[in-house]
């Protein structure tokens, strides 16, 4: 409700002015949610995502003569494996890559940097799926130099 400023008295020299503030109900839950944070459960995972979603580093056989580079991701962003969902996938398992031929593209805030090879080989795995959030040093692909 707004109320009506008070009248002047005769004589005085001050100007009177009343403020109404609304309260700020986005503020109070904010300052709510700092004070007492609720940290929800993981939800159970199967093992077919334990299995997808477990990091690969380099992998070696018994002979040692397959050395695999692991390409990680140099920002975090959104990991997207082809130019526009019409075009396909800039590589894809068992493609024989240069340096410099482009692998992927991270989108971070709404720049879409291309992520270049730095090593020649053939692409043994893709550790990402098309459109999905990653963290800055997740492995991206698996790699067999050449």
């Amino acid at each position: 409700s707004i109320k009506s400023p008070p009248k002047k008295r005769r004589g005085s020299t001050e100007d009177s002015v009343t403020v109404i503030q609304q309260p700020e109900q986005n503020n109070i839950i904010n300052q709510a949610a700092l004070q007492n944070p609720v940290i929800a459960p993981n939800p159970p995972i199967t093992i077919q995502e334990a299995k997808k979603e477990t990091p690969i580093e380099e992998k070696k056989s018994e002979d040692d003569s397959n050395n695999y580079t692991t390409i990680k991701a140099s920002m975090i962003g959104t990991f997207y494996r082809s130019g526009s969902p019409e075009n396909p996938p800039f590589v894809k398992v068992g493609d024989n890559i240069k340096e410099g031929d482009t692998l992927c593209i991270i989108e971070a805030m709404k720049l879409f940097n291309e992520i270049e090879s730095e090593i020649s080989g053939k692409v043994i795995k893709v550790l990402v799926d098309d459109a999905t959030p990653i963290e800055f040093d997740q492995p991206l692909f698996v790699i067999d130099p050449s």
